[in-house]
C-alpha cells in the first residue's frame, strides 16, 4: 500500500517494495513524485532522502511541465499527424468496408465506416502505431541482444501513461510504448538499448550509465530529443 510524504510544496508516493536501495522517480507527464523503498525503511529516512534530492526534482518537474502537448484530435482530413518523426496530413475515408490506415506517400489514409467517432478512429490509429513497433521491433531486439549478450523472453507492445518503456529482468520481458511509433527511429532504438540493458543492471546507478556509455555512446542526446517533442494531448496521466 502506497503512502504519500510531504516535501515542501511537493507530494511524493512512496510504495514499499522487496528491494535494497531506494529508487526516486519522477514521472510524466507533470512530473508526480514516486520513491520506491525497502519494506522496512523508517519513512524519515526516506524524506531526509527525498530533500536531498529536492533540486533535482524540480528540475525534472520543470523540464516535464514545459513539454509541449499534441493538440487534441479530430481525425479530420488534412489534420497532421507523424509517424517515425516525420508529418503527414491525414485523409479520411468513409465507407462501408472494413476499418483500416494506410501510409501512402506524404498521406496517412484512414478508412472508417460513415460516422464512426473520435474515440474509434483513435483506437484505430493506436492499433496501427502498435502494429509499426511489432514490425521495426524485432530487428533491433535481435542486434542488440547480441551486442549486449542477453537474451529477452518476451516483448510487449502497449500504450503506456508514465513511460516510454520498461524492464522485468527477473521475466526477462520488456514493455514498449505504442506511441514511440511517432517519435524518430532513433528513440526508439534508444529505449530498446535502454531496457536490454537493464538485464545487465537493474537500477540507473553508475553501473548502468557506463554500459550505456560503452553501447550507445551518445546516448543523452537521444534521450533529450525524446524527452523534446510533444506527447499526447491528455491521455497521459497518472
Amino acid at each position: 500500500m502506497a503512502v504519500h510524504i510531504e516535501l515542501g510544496d511537493i507530494q511524493a508516493e512512496v510504495i514499499r517494495k522487496d528491494i535494497k536501495h531506494l529508487h526516486l522517480s519522477v514521472l510524466p507527464p507533470m512530473g508526480r513524485v514516486r520513491i520506491s523503498a525497502p519494506q522496512h525503511m523508517k519513512l524519515d529516512t526516506i524524506r531526509v532522502f527525498a530533500i536531498s534530492r529536492l533540486a533535482w526534482i524540480k528540475t525534472e518537474q520543470h523540464k516535464m511541465q514545459a513539454q509541449p502537448r499534441e493538440a487534441p484530435r479530430q481525425f479530420l482530413t488534412r489534420e497532421s499527424h507523424y509517424v517515425w518523426g516525420q508529418r503527414y496530413l491525414l485523409t479520411r475515408h468513409e465507407h462501408e468496408g472494413a476499418p483500416k490506415v494506410e501510409l501512402n506517400r506524404n498521406r496517412l489514409g484512414m478508412w472508417v465506416r460513415p460516422g464512426t467517432d473520435e474515440a474509434r478512429c483513435q483506437e484505430l490509429l493506436d492499433g496501427w502505431y502498435r502494429d509499426q513497433i511489432r514490425a521495426t521491433v524485432p530487428g533491433l531486439i535481435a542486434n542488440w541482444s547480441a551486442v549486449l549478450g542477453v537474451k529477452v523472453n518476451k516483448v510487449f507492445v502497449q500504450r503506456m501513461k508514465t513511460r516510454w518503456g520498461s524492464c522485468n529482468p527477473t521475466a526477462a520481458t520488456i514493455r514498449l510504448n505504442t506511441e514511440l511509433a511517432k517519435k524518430p527511429a532513433e528513440c526508439l532504438e534508444y529505449i530498446v538499448v535502454h531496457e536490454l540493458t537493464h538485464l545487465l543492471e537493474p537500477t540507473h546507478g553508475p553501473r548502468f550509465v557506463q554500459l550505456m556509455d560503452h553501447f550507445l555512446p551518445h546516448w543523452q542526446q537521444r534521450r533529450e530529443l525524446l524527452n523534446a517533442l510533444p506527447v499526447r494531448h491528455h491521455e497521459w496521466g497518472y
